[in-house]
């Protein structure tokens, strides 16, 4: 059995870590380095870092803020954020990230998925999906029932697109992904649990890693995204940042409950 994965994730806003609810309501959660040093430190598996607004204000992530925190951890780095040609990847590559996060960019020119993968691998190239759940717009929802929709959207959840969640994941995965990592805008903040009905099915239709994202409130939460929702890994910042889940007693909880982790004590 492959280990689940618990994986901080950083969402920066000039310059400093931030979290909201549902996409909105951003409060400062520290600084970025401190935060990344301490997670890897902690036993982190992965460090996720977003530049939350980087695509909606049409400029570049920040690389020196990459490079500084990738000089300060021993995990495995993904960052995300204004990346929109190769360019961006092998900038952000050299300043010290092992994964590269594509949202926007990836479904207003799905070609760079392919581009990514065959220039430096499928292994480098995560596609992150936020996706909001509505009732009513005529196809099936998670459990594939009813009249529910998954909708994807660009720019960090401003802007709703014509995506349907399961058909871009799959999408994605056949252009060359190398995993996907998929937030509910529903769940992003409110900290009642993952949706894992969706997320079963994401983890049925795939034949690559999905990292689950929003909704993680408790520990109970992350032991029933990897046994519901069928998660190959875990992506939560509040319930890190603010110190309510610490990560050795979280991977300690999950451990005593049959899940496979990696090695606690680093």
């Amino acid at each position: 059995m492959l280990a689940k994965r618990i994986i901080p994730c950083l969402d920066i806003k000039d310059g400093q870590t931030v979290k909201g609810t549902n996409f909105v309501n951003l409060r400062h959660a520290g600084d970025p380095v401190e935060l990344a040093r301490a997670y890897s430190e902690q036993g982190a598996d992965e460090l996720v870092f977003l530049d939350i607004t980087a695509s909606y204000e049409g400029r570049k992530t920040f690389a020196e803020l990459v490079k500084r925190i990738a000089a300060n951890i021993s995990i495995p780095f993904t960052v995300g954020g204004g990346i929109h040609e190769l360019a961006d990847v092998e900038r952000l590559l050299h300043a010290g990230a092992d994964k590269i996060s594509i949202n926007s960019a990836a479904i207003k020119h799905p070609e760079l998925i392919d581009e990514i993968a065959s220039h430096f691998g499928s292994q480098v190239c995560v596609v992150a999906i936020d996706a909001r759940y509505g009732e009513g717009q005529g196809s099936a929802d998670a459990t594939g029932q009813g009249e529910g929709h998954w909708q994807c959207y660009l720019n960090g959840g401003r802007v709703p697109v014509d995506r349907e969640l399961y058909s871009w994941a799959h999408e994605a995965q056949e252009r060359g992904a190398g995993e996907i990592l998929f937030t509910s805008m529903n769940h992003d903040g409110v900290k009642t649990g993952f949706a894992n009905e969706a997320l079963a099915r994401l983890a049925t239709q795939c034949t690559i890693p999905v990292i689950a994202s929003g909704g993680a409130g408790a520990k109970e939460h992350f032991l029933d995204v990897f046994t519901q929702g069928k998660a190959d890994a875990a992506l939560a910042a509040s319930v890190f940042h603010f110190g309510e889940i610490p990560i050795p007693e979280l991977k300690s909880y999950l451990c005593a409950h049959g899940i496979a982790m990696r090695c606690i004590n680093r």
